[in-house]
């Protein structure tokens, strides 16, 4: 992609585009450079963990501007599967395990958003 800032280079799982997410959960993190290699190994190892439940797809937008700054963009297809997966971010034990190992990863604190479809008509 081209390197204009607020530009961002995407890498997707394997999920095809067949449906269209409701709720997008936006991870801002930072990794350092020297991690960064870990990083995706790690992404790569916990995604179809993530994805598993079905109705969740995982994507990694890498700022164009500044290397070591990403969204880990969760993508569900409706209410219920973002709710049932906030759940199990809460009470899996598998999980837990990766959410540690991802938080080692993070130079700093994650910013975590959540977004809705927004109806255009009223």
């Amino acid at each position: 992609m081209p390197s204009r800032s607020g530009t961002m280079a995407v890498m997707d799982s394997s999920v095809g585009d067949s449906w269209r997410a409701t709720v997008c959960l936006h991870l801002r993190i930072r990794v350092a450079t020297e991690r960064q290699a870990e990083f995706r190994s790690f992404l790569r190892e916990a995604i179809p963990f993530y994805e598993a439940p079905g109705g969740i797809r995982v994507r990694l937008l890498s700022n164009a501007t500044e290397s070591d700054r990403f969204i880990e963009q969760i993508e569900y297809i409706d209410e219920h599967t973002y709710q049932q997966d906030d759940e199990r971010t809460r009470s899996d034990p598998t999980m837990a395990q990766f959410l540690a190992r991802w938080r080692s990863l993070l130079g700093e604190p994650p910013v975590v958003e959540v977004y809705r479809e927004a109806p255009l008509a009223p």
